[in-house]
């Protein structure tokens, strides 16, 4: 796929979705950050019914530390490996107040040495919490990625060093939302909608459907 053709891919969906962001409900970068961290094997809407009490009661790190392991488990039981995450979460809070006066740093390295914050979700936090031209290749942009051929790879991390060095800067805030939310609802895994994709004359996937 030549640069050319990624700048049209771009520019479709930038029209379509002019002002792309996350599904997860937040208001603070603490919040996306937690959010974040309970969406790993979760879906958005299952975090956001979430975090929604929880925020309520508790939005800040010491808040949270506050409500201690039990009641925190409390809140998010309905998430998948909550134990653990909640374990991640204490700890996290606690490393925030300690060490960074209770905000969240907007440094890559700091953020990764938080318990439960890998490389993917600092790039959503960097990305959509501070505005930085971040990609985080989760299962939908991977796919998104090597199916329409924009930064095909064997991993993640490959897809998105193609992605940082092939999408055009214009486009590099924006693309994470864009191909997530296309890799979500318009290509999906099993069935993907090609008869209702904007960008289908684009991609270069052979098995094209016809489904709307």
């Amino acid at each position: 796929m030549n640069k050319a053709k990624r700048i049209d891919i771009f520019t479709r969906l930038r029209t379509e979705n002019p002002e792309p962001t996350t599904e997860l409900d937040f208001g603070t970068p603490f919040e996306l950050l937690i959010a974040v961290i309970l969406s790993a094997q979760a879906t958005d809407v299952s975090v956001n019914q979430a975090t929604g009490p929880l925020y309520a009661q508790a939005n800040t790190p010491q808040a949270i530390l506050d409500l201690g392991l039990d009641r925190l488990k409390g809140f998010i039981k309905s998430i998948g490996l909550f134990n653990t995450k909640a374990a991640n979460i204490l700890k996290t809070c606690r490393i925030l107040i300690d060490d960074h006066d209770g905000e969240v740093p907007r440094d890559r390295q700091a953020l990764e040495a938080l318990p439960g914050v890998g490389r993917k979700t600092a790039n959503v936090v960097l990305n959509t919490a501070f505005g930085e031209p971040t990609i985080a290749v989760d299962t939908h942009i991977f796919r998104v990625s090597n199916r329409t051929r924009i930064a095909p790879g064997k991993t993640p991390r490959q897809v998105e060093d193609k992605l940082l060095r092939w999408v055009p800067d214009d486009f590099k805030r924006g693309a994470h939302h864009w191909l997530i939310l296309h890799g979500r609802y318009v290509c999906t895994a099993r069935k993907p909608r090609c008869g209702a994709c904007v960008i289908e004359d684009l991609c270069e996937f052979r098995s094209k459907t016809e489904y709307a």
